[in-house]
């Protein structure tokens, strides 16, 4: 099955001259789904992960079932003030400004090996930086994967981690 077949592609959203992958298409085909999960699950496994951290908030969607699939937890990576309790977290600068993004303050244990898990890689910043606050808070990260790759953005250059993808786009 060509996954491409299944996401579509919206112009200038959210902004004039962006081209949005909409992985709602996705979502809402049972097989392509199934399809999508199962490669991701055989990708990600070899990494031997005990937890997955998808980043806020389309990461979610794909890090949750996969991390059900493969018998592991999920932990959530998300924006300034979305979780409760004690936080960590981790401020990185993106083309216009900085963000921040954090974590449970109790979500790893130390050693624990973590995969971190998005929807689509473009310039890299996001998943970065939360490979940069995972190892802040203990976990050893062995990898990083995403449904979609913008291989010209050249986000992967970013990242100090194997990177998986199922599907590319080159412009």
């Amino acid at each position: 099955m060509d996954l491409k077949d299944h996401i579509r592609a919206i112009p200038d959203f959210p902004k004039p001259g962006i081209l949005f992958y909409d992985i709602a298409t996705l979502l809402r085909h049972a097989d392509a789904w199934q399809v999508a999960m199962g490669r991701m699950a055989k990708a990600v496994r070899a990494y031997q992960p005990d937890l997955l951290a998808g980043l806020e908030s389309r990461g979610f969607l794909m890090a949750a079932p996969l991390a059900l699939k493969l018998g592991c937890g999920f932990i959530m990576l998300r924006k300034r003030g979305k979780l409760p309790g004690g936080t960590v977290g981790h401020d990185y600068a993106l083309e216009y400004g900085t963000d921040r993004i954090e974590i449970q303050a109790d979500a790893v244990e130390p050693g624990q090996r973590v995969v971190i898990v998005d929807d689509l890689l473009a310039t890299g910043g996001t998943m970065a930086a939360g490979i940069a606050l995972l190892r802040e808070v203990g976990a050893v990260v062995p990898a990083a994967a995403a449904l979609i790759e913008l291989t010209f953005l050249n986000g992967r250059s970013r990242l100090d981690v194997p990177f998986e993808s199922l599907v590319a786009y080159d412009d």
